[in-house]
């Protein structure tokens, strides 16, 4: 018991030199000796002690010979604290103004990760993936031939696989709960963006639909142009995929519209 209480002593007088000598660091207006202390805390791992000396002698050193050490592990320490948004932005600074170092390429693939690192799930915003995705493209116009450029195009092809089930469920919703007019002009968004889309086939069929309901349910006054709208995508629905086997449901869609044009005319 004795040793017990003996251990947490120490434990509590160390955590408090630690306290004391790291505030005296930030009191001591030592740049030297503060950045040579934030170094040992980042070699350490203690990121968020190692920011904050880095903050207190960032002014001091910039345009001076250890900037450019400084600067990187700077932008390297908020991305390890998981402050990516942060990071981004560090690491593309970095890359702006030291264009001649060895560390450019790392510090510009960097800026782009860290907002991979930020994209969320489908269903929320995607303005960080979209970031990701225009500063992987960034990288890969620089560094073409990189082992990095081929894991920047794996990353890119993940988020816009995100960015297509996101587009594909946002028509999807707007079918579910009878906004056919949106449903249409969101889904011919998602083929117009992702023209490749395994999903093409479904969406066109969902157009098709959306249309016709449309049409159906339509003021007199609107209910011929709508139709014919709709024959317009039963014929790019046959032109694009001649040999689905969802014909059928498309060519009782087409004789249903020819139908109620007919019954217009009479």
């Amino acid at each position: 018991m004795r040793i017990y209480l003996y251990f947490i002593i120490f434990v509590l007088f160390f955590l408090s030199a630690c306290k004391s000598e790291f505030e005296a660091l930030r009191s001591s207006n030592q740049p030297e000796k503060v950045y040579k202390a934030a170094n040992k805390y980042y070699q350490n791992e203690e990121y968020d002690r190692a920011i904050a000396l880095y903050d207190i002698v960032i002014q001091f050193y910039r345009g001076k010979q250890e900037a450019e050490d400084l600067f990187f592990k700077y932008a390297y320490a908020h991305y390890f604290q998981g402050d990516y948004i942060l990071a981004s932005t560090y690491f593309k600074n970095y890359s702006g103004t030291f264009s001649n170092s060895i560390n450019k390429e790392e510090a510009e693939y960097m800026s782009a990760f860290s907002n991979f690192k930020l994209s969320p799930n489908y269903k929320l915003d995607q303005s960080y993936t979209i970031k990701a995705i225009e500063g992987f493209e960034q990288f890969i116009n620089l560094y073409p031939n990189t082992e990095r450029a081929e894991m920047a195009n794996k990353m890119i092809d993940e988020m816009r696989r995100k960015l297509e089930i996101k587009s594909f469920e946002q028509g999807n919703l707007y079918y579910k709960i009878g906004q056919y007019q949106a449903a249409v002009t969101s889904f011919q968004s998602m083929l117009k963006d992702f023209p490749e889309s395994k999903r093409v086939e479904d969406v066109r069929l969902l157009i098709l639909k959306s249309s016709f309901i449309l049409a159906s349910n339509s003021i007199y006054e609107k209910k011929k142009d709508r139709f014919n709208e709709t024959l317009e995508h039963f014929a790019q629905f046959i032109k694009k995929h001649p040999s689905s086997k969802k014909m059928k449901d498309a060519r009782s869609i087409e004789k249903e519209t020819l139908s109620e044009l007919k019954k217009l005319k009479a």
